[in-house]
């Protein structure tokens, strides 16, 4: 591969960002030469699995153009893997003062203009083979076998959370529940600021992270009003809710137009298949802070004409057939009435001294 843009569809970055991570990676996956074979160079480990990741090809398949046993690629992968995340385990970290949170809260006001907010949260089913005596544990409401990949991601398209491996039969939003983050989240164990004063108003509401449909509404956590009898007010909050959230399907759509292991499912066990999407994640983050104009352009994501109120869409939308499959949608759930109320407040709010001089054209 002489041409720069070979070797970064081939790996997925380029040759700069390769030696980088080689360099990070090469103390823990370099092996010596034995007396009966010479040992893979810690180069070649590096490309076979970033290749791996890039194309979700089986091991098989990548046999022939590494020169490698299948068996051998199996051991390669999930060790390179686990350097990689152990080498770029700060490029996934989560607020732990009140002072972080209010930073990704500034960039949402300033990018998309919803204040208070502290990321948006999503699930996706990531597809695996069945494992052995597993019944129907991993089987999901879509009929195939999974586990749950949970995240929130802040303005700019990073990951501050993931977690996955949970069971693909846990397969609505209540899954938010079952992971370390979100059971402290609810417990308000979690050290995010108390609730603060608005922009250009005397209301005081508290910080609040953002779904959709699937997931339960607390005072912390916001999703739309049901789509039924929408008031021009509701469809205002629900656009104002879903354009922020927007970094959340677009994030999960550039990994997995990215990364096409999420195209296939992985035919390895949940815990292996835990750690290839762990390393994806964190690889996204990495590339994503290293090469932020090039990895990340205007046209892959979605983008709005404010003049207009046009949406057009992220060119991922178009390379994969969605970002991953969803969670399912909850039973209804009868959220507190403290919780509507925070709803309604921002809703009036977004209506009033917090609208946008565009957002009646986006709803129309």
């Amino acid at each position: 591969m002489t041409e720069p843009n070979d070797f970064r569809n081939f790996i997925r970055m380029d040759a700069g960002m390769f030696d980088e991570l080689l360099a990070l990676v090469a103390p823990q996956i370099e092996r010596k030469d034995t007396i009966m074979r010479d040992a893979i160079p810690v180069s070649q480990r590096l490309s076979i699995t970033l290749r791996y990741l890039a194309t979700g090809n089986t091991f098989e398949d990548l046999k022939f153009s590494a020169a490698v046993s299948p068996q051998s690629i199996g051991h390669i992968v999930i060790e390179t893997c686990a350097a990689l995340i152990n080498s770029l385990k700060e490029y996934i970290k989560l607020p732990t003062t009140e002072e972080e949170w209010k930073e990704i809260a500034r960039d949402f006001n300033d990018r998309w203009n919803f204040p208070n907010c502290l990321g948006a949260v999503d699930g996706k089913h990531v597809a695996i083979k069945k494992p052995h005596g597993s019944g129907s544990l991993y089987f999901n409401y879509k009929k195939f076998c999974s586990i749950v990949m949970m995240a929130v991601v802040n303005a700019n398209y990073e990951f501050i959370m993931v977690d996955v491996g949970i069971n693909g039969r846990i397969s609505d939003g209540g899954v938010f529940n079952y992971t370390e983050f979100g059971r402290a989240f609810s417990n308000k164990l979690i050290k995010i600021p108390e609730a603060s004063q608005l922009p250009n108003s005397e209301k005081r509401l508290p910080f609040v992270l953002l779904g959709d449909d699937a997931f339960a509404m607390t005072d912390n956590f916001m999703k739309p009003y049901p789509l039924a009898e929408l008031s021009l007010d509701k469809r205002n909050f629900n656009y104002r809710l879903s354009r922020a959230r927007r970094v959340v399907e677009n994030a999960f759509g550039i990994l997995v137009s990215r990364f096409g292991l999420f195209q296939k499912q992985i035919s390895l066990s949940p815990e292996k298949a835990e750690i290839l999407v762990m390393t994806c994640c964190y690889l996204h983050n990495y590339i994503r802070k290293r090469q932020p104009r090039t990895y990340i352009t205007r046209s892959d994501v979605d983008d709005e004409d404010l003049q207009s109120g046009t949406l057009t869409r992220g060119s991922w939308r178009k390379t994969v057939a969605n970002e991953g499959t969803p969670l399912q949608a909850t039973v209804s759930r009868n959220a507190p009435s403290s919780a509507k109320i925070v709803r309604d407040t921002y809703c009036h709010y977004f209506n009033n001294e917090g609208q946008l001089s565009w957002q009646l054209k986006a709803v129309s």
